[in-house]
């Protein structure tokens, strides 16, 4: 079973990505975050015509998050958002594919430290973590996948010193990182990568790409009997190089039957 998520900054305008990345690497679920869509708006046609079943939550010009489950695959027992929080921002997608609780997130940016929008990043993070919490008691094998907007350490950051205290790589949300793997989730990347300058998103600006000065932001987190089946983790940086690319590439886990 291979899972993969990628902030795709606008399916309108990456769809046609979307649709080759599928057909050259068609995964069994795939985790959409920043759709920029209303929900009226998704492509389903599109999708169901190229062998994917899809769920999802849509927010016009900020947010909204999908999965995407290959046919004859089912996603069951959906969910948009997390119950009892009360977030006008679309950002959390779940169901369960194949036996496994999948939860795709388009975690808060944060702007700033010093922005009203970082107090809300930390406080949705607890919200995260309570609900996280709620699905590992009733579904053991699960995985949670998407953007986080946070460098988890220095690894995952090519200036450290430059980055350090800012948004993305501050220790409040390092914190928060940290709470989601206390649950006992593991980082699937970083079960089988351990090499510095591994990134997942590049600014647009300054040949960020080409240069290789990146984040590694983009995450697939997973439950205990779902990391003793995983056999690899990788970014895949293909789609960065094409035309009018997303800032973000998929990553990749694959899970052992």
């Amino acid at each position: 079973m291979r899972l993969a998520t990628w902030n795709v900054n606008s399916l309108n305008v990456r769809l046609p990505q979307v649709l080759q990345w599928l057909a050259e690497n068609p995964v069994d679920v795939l985790a959409l975050q920043e759709l920029k869509l209303d929900q009226d708006k998704f492509p389903q046609a599109e999708i169901e015509a190229a062998g994917y079943r899809a769920v999802w939550y849509g927010q016009k010009t900020y947010n909204g998050v999908a999965l995407l489950a290959r046919a004859p695959l089912s996603l069951e027992d959906a969910v948009a958002g997390i119950p009892g929080y009360d977030d006008p921002q679309r950002r959390v997608i779940a169901a369960t594919v194949n036996g496994v609780r999948v939860i795709g997130a388009y975690c808060v940016n944060g702007e700033s430290v010093e922005s009203d929008k970082y107090a809300y990043k930390l406080e949705w993070y607890a919200r995260l973590h309570d609900y996280l919490a709620a699905e590992l008691g009733q579904h053991p094998d699960t995985v949670l996948m998407g953007d986080f907007n946070i460098a988890p350490d220095d690894r995952d950051v090519y200036d450290p010193v430059a980055w350090e205290g800012k948004v993305l790589c501050s220790r409040p949300e390092r914190d928060a990182f940290a709470g989601l793997l206390g649950l006992g989730l593991a980082d699937a990347f970083r079960l089988f990568n351990q090499d510095d300058k591994q990134y997942s998103w590049w600014d647009y600006r300054a040949a960020m790409f080409r240069r290789n000065l990146g984040l590694r932001i983009d995450h697939i987190l997973l439950s205990a009997p779902l990391s003793a089946r995983a056999t690899g983790c990788v970014i895949d940086k293909a789609p960065r190089k094409w035309e009018r690319p997303s800032d973000h590439a998929p990553v990749v886990v694959t899970l052992a039957d």
